[in-house]
């Protein structure tokens, strides 16, 4: 599909796509522990438990278990910080936000008929906070290897489809303009004389040639190769800062019933929602010895990607009681297929300093955005399976086990072959994986102690990439009558590696995530 549209006025263009990441795919494929305060204080652990408003997002039979109509709503305080480690220099940043993070209702109809088995029908509503994505992580450190030149490098002779991006597409005309330049390669490649050349390559390459960083190793050569003017030896100071804001959340529409009071069944039809900002900003500055020629002292590269978009799935659910005291649970979520927009705005700063120390400075705004044209991002369904065992009217204690294979992850579009070879790389480097939730409470007349275990393989083949997730939460409740209120605690560990850029500049930041969070809901029986 061939995009001629363009909007030079308001500064925006209609590009065909950008380089989607492994890690997008995961950002809209993992779920964070969220919901009620009764539900994250016991680890999540509902799947054979039933009568909570979240239990529904992982068993739709568990509406069948409430008694009564109830409504609902719960607020949380999330704090996340995050210790990073580049090149054994330790930083570390912290956000803290606060959120609607569930509410809901649900409605309870009794069949009284003593010769009808199907006792009751439940029907709700509610909407929940899936991820938050509020978060800032700030790295830096020296590195002796690499600089950001590698990725402009990576860009500009490997962006035509493997071979260099051509000089024409990254040097201005004599009364052109970068914003122009660059609206171009946005809104109108590939063409069939281009048909290798993405779009977003050639921007790439042409923001580090008119920024100084590239020049054509052959001037008289169309097609040259690029080389770098960044000195190559010595040692490169960088800092990379990442501030994201954002939300995943669902709305889910739900029926159960149950059977003699014995098998309760549920299916829920879920609406996704995602909003994403990511703000990164990378600087680099070296004290490498000059050579005669003007080259990079420093750089700052300023990226803002904005994702947004909607999504549907449907659960099902069933849970038994085996015994008055002992339930099983079983549940089933689909796959999510979600509709996605990307917008990006790019600029490039950088200094250039002679042997006489004289400096230069080079600034590359377009002032543009890119905005993409949709695509289909499908991530991969789960199976819960869910055990409880009931203490009469004293507690309970519960466990879950869901599975979920990542590797099927797959972005889709009608017009884009680098989603091939991105959906490939998915399968190769992501994997099935398992989380294990365990919870209890304890009752002591109207008051309620509960404590939580929540533990979650990797989705990464290597382990690394995002690493394992534990986590310990614990709350309380207290019963007034017609109304509950709920208070929960929770800790969660997590560490990563984090390369600041998918391609050239790629040496990882390691990462250790600590979140805590506070959740509190008040909930009205009607």
């Amino acid at each position: 599909m061939k995009k001629t549209f363009l909007l030079l006025i308001s500064g925006l263009t209609f590009s065909m796509s950008y380089s989607q990441e492994v890690s997008d795919a995961i950002r809209y494929a993992q779920d964070n522990l969220t919901g009620t305060a009764r539900f994250r204080a016991m680890g999540g652990a509902f799947g054979a438990v039933g009568g909570d408003f979240s239990s529904l997002s992982v068993n739709p039979a568990g509406s069948a278990i409430f008694s009564n109509n109830q409504v609902g709503v719960t607020f949380s305080n999330q704090n996340i910080k995050n210790n990073s480690d580049y090149f054994d220099t330790q930083t570390s940043d912290k956000k803290n936000s606060f959120i609607l993070n569930q509410a809901g209702a649900i409605f309870v109809f009794n069949d009284r008929n003593p010769n009808n088995n199907w006792k009751k029908i439940a029907i709700g509503a509610t909407y929940e906070t899936t991820n938050n994505f509020n978060n800032n992580v700030f790295s830096a450190g020296t590195n002796r290897y690499n600089s950001i030149d590698s990725y402009f490098l990576e860009y500009a002779n490997k962006g035509n489809g493997g071979a260099p991006v051509p000089l024409e597409f990254v040097t201005l005309g004599p009364n052109g303009t970068i914003t122009d330049l660059y609206a171009f390669l946005g809104s109108n490649l590939p063409s069939n004389q281009y048909k290798n050349l993405g779009g977003y390559s050639a921007q790439q390459a042409l923001l580090g040639y008119e920024g100084l960083i590239l020049n054509p190793e052959d001037e008289t050569n169309p097609n040259s190769k690029y080389i770098t003017n960044v000195p190559a030896q010595g040692n490169y100071l960088q800092e990379n800062n990442v501030n994201e804001r954002g939300y995943n959340s669902k709305i889910n529409f739900n029926i159960a019933t149950s059977y003699k009071d014995r098998l309760y069944l549920g299916a829920n039809l879920n609406v996704h929602v995602t909003d994403y900002r990511r703000s990164s900003s990378f600087y680099e500055s070296n004290g490498n010895p000059l050579v005669p020629s003007e080259t990079i002292s420093n750089v700052t590269f300023n990226n803002e990607l904005y994702t947004y978009g909607n999504g549907f799935s449907f659960q099902l659910g069933a849970i038994a009681k085996v015994t008055n005291a002992f339930r099983l649970g079983l549940a089933y979520e689909s796959n999510t297929w979600y509709e996605l927009y990307d917008e990006i705005t790019q600029s490039l700063y950088t200094t250039t300093e002679n042997s006489a120390q004289q400096s230069f400075s080079n600034p590359v705004n377009p002032k543009i955005t890119n905005i993409y044209d949709s695509y289909t991002l499908q991530t991969p369904g789960k199976f819960t399976f869910s055990a409880a065992y009931i203490f009469g009217k004293s507690g309970l204690i519960s466990i879950d086990y869901a599975v979920k294979d990542y590797s099927n992850t797959k972005f889709k579009t009608t017009s884009d072959y680098s989603f091939e070879v991105l959906n490939t790389e998915i399968n190769n480097q992501l994997t099935n994986n398992g989380e294990l939730r365990i919870g209890g409470e304890y009752k002591i007349k109207r008051l309620s102690l509960r404590g939580g275990y929540r533990y979650e393989e990797s989705p990464y083949e290597n382990k690394t990439t995002i690493g394992d997730l534990k986590s310990y939460s614990g709350g309380l409740g207290y019963n007034l009558g017609g109304t509950k209120i709920d208070l929960a605690y929770s800790y969660t560990e997590r560490k990563s590696s984090q390369g600041f850029f998918n391609v050239g500049l790629t040496d990882p930041a390691k990462i250790k995530s600590k979140l805590n969070n506070v959740s509190l809901t008040l909930l009205f029986e009607l």
